[in-house]
């Protein structure tokens, strides 16, 4: 079976984005994530920004990178729904740690907040549906 049969199979609230709106709003996204992770590393490194600053953008880089093959690979859905709940968690991390450093890369995170909020609800719900 397929990961999109696997997907399609799967007993999701009837508000679920097409996986054609999910991929778009990442291609939106991922820009954004791309600059400004980015330019907080730069600083970073520049000692311009304390270390410190980095680990909740770095873990978020990993745990976002880890979802699509949890979810679609391994097909385990309550542990994609404990890495969303990562990325959400450390997005929230990343805006407080940036806010006195960068207040703009703090407010640049907010698209990416919003829809992962609602990511997470979404596999929340699909996790409880499919259990």
């Amino acid at each position: 079976m397929t990961w999109r049969d696997w997907y399609d199979a799967l007993d999701k609230p009837t508000w679920t984005p097409e996986p054609s709106t999910i991929g778009l709003i990442w291609q939106i996204l991922y820009p954004v994530i791309l600059v400004t992770f980015g330019y907080v590393f730069y600083q970073v490194a520049r000692k311009k920004i304390p270390w410190p600053v980095a680990i909740p953008f770095a873990i978020n880089l990993v745990a976002n990178i880890a979802f699509t093959p949890i979810q679609f690979g391994l097909r385990n859905l309550p542990l994609a729904a404990i890495d969303i709940a990562i990325v959400w968690g450390t997005i929230l991390w990343a805006m407080k740690a940036v806010w006195p450093h960068r207040r703009w890369i703090a407010v640049a995170q907010i698209p990416y907040l919003i829809w992962v909020t609602i990511a997470t609800v979404l596999q929340f719900t699909i996790t409880w549906n499919n259990w």
